[in-house]
């Protein structure tokens, strides 16, 4: 295996910039692996027809935060050093792993204060400022920061001086847009904690989750915090040897059963995106069979994996290169899903966060059986 066996060209003119408008118009690729793939250009407000009642929807319900921050570092006798604040991963309920530039200006101790405004002492006030304090500093800019809030408190901090971590391929190349803080976000969000969006889910409405409810087909929750790894390159020559950042993770008990009670009534299992797809994979036994599960994932699934949770897949389309589109290829196939891609990019279909979907059904072989 080699990273270049995953790689592909893509026109910079289909990265999209902004979501599709209402979010269930995005475009659908339909990707059956056949003997000669099968490819249908279908949309998104179309799944209800696409599915059967008794298939189960499993959707990530992680809520994004506003992770990025500017502000300054606090030392006596000195005006304060400007600090950027990128939250990375959530380590308790005020504590963050950040990255943070330029690092070379934080030590252990230091007080950092967030936000516009003036005024001095509390963790945050009318004003709107936020504190923190560095615990520890680390390489590639990483530190560990302590706010001085914690939990909901802590979260409308956030939303009063924190900004939309938009992917860094979207931020490039336009600002920041008052919009983007509900587009980066899905309408059954819940637990705050992520720093990616789970992008498949973005393209569902209120709307189209009653339609497909009044089809039969139910839904049910997981939460995976998607953390700025997502968006790490593979930088090492056999993918096998790169290191996934660990996320942490929770399937429900009442989503372990929803799983198990859908196939073994014969419904299919829809995972709305690869995080659901990771974190339904890291639940499942040897047998195929859902537990619930708490705590850190960092299962890396390349092609040759066998999937034992998950019979349809509903994802966007991935960078080059990316570990996301070697699941996809270990789903469905690499020749199908570069023929795949290569037929959505002549199609003009939109790419990555803000872009269209595929749905994915898998490959010969790329299932376990199912448990009786």
């Amino acid at each position: 295996m080699r990273i270049e066996d995953f790689d592909f060209d893509l026109p910079e003119a289909l990265i999209a910039l902004a979501p599709a408008r209402p979010r269930e118009a995005a475009r659908l690729l339909v990707v059956r692996p056949e003997a000669e793939p099968s490819f249908n250009d279908v949309h998104v407000r179309d799944l209800a027809a696409l599915l059967e009642p008794g298939d189960l929807l499993v959707l990530n319900d992680t809520k994004v935060v506003q992770a990025l921050l500017e502000g300054r570092r606090l030392r006596p006798g000195t005006p304060g050093a400007k600090v950027s604040v990128s939250l990375d991963r959530r380590l308790g309920s005020n504590r963050w792993r950040v990255l943070a530039r330029p690092a070379k200006r934080l030590h252990p101790g230091d007080r950092l204060r967030f936000g516009e405004g003036g005024g001095e002492g509390g963790a945050v006030c009318l004003a709107g400022l936020l504190e923190a304090s560095v615990e520890a500093v680390g390489e590639g800019g990483r530190a560990t920061i302590a706010f001085d809030l914690a939990g909901p408190d802590l979260e409308a901090a956030l939303l009063s001086v924190g900004k939309t971590p938009l992917p860094p391929y979207i931020a490039a190349r336009r600002p920041l847009r008052p919009e983007d803080a509900r587009d980066y976000q899905t309408v059954y969000a819940r637990h705050e904690g992520a720093v990616a969006a789970p992008t498949a889910g973005l393209h569902f409405s209120e709307a189209l989750l009653d339609r497909l409810e009044a089809r039969g087909i139910e839904r049910a929750f997981v939460t995976l915090h998607v953390g700025a790894g997502t968006f790490r390159p593979v930088k090492v020559a056999d993918p096998r040897a790169h290191h996934m950042e660990p996320e942490w993770g929770r399937v429900p008990l009442a989503a372990a059963e929803a799983v198990n009670r859908a196939r073994a009534a014969g419904g299919r299992v829809v995972a709305v995106g690869t995080t659901s797809l990771r974190l339904l994979e890291s639940a499942a036994d040897e047998a195929g069979r859902l537990r619930p599960f708490e705590g850190e994932t960092d299962l890396f699934i390349t092609p040759g994996y066998r999937f034992r949770a998950v019979d349809l897949l509903l994802t966007n389309f991935h960078l080059p290169r990316s570990t996301l589109f070697m699941l996809v290829a270990a789903f469905s196939g690499l020749e199908t899903m570069k023929a795949a891609y290569a037929h959505a990019i002549a199609r003009r279909y939109r790419f990555y966060s803000y872009g269209d979907a595929t749905l994915l059904y898998p490959a010969r072989g790329a299932l376990l059986q199912a448990y009786d």
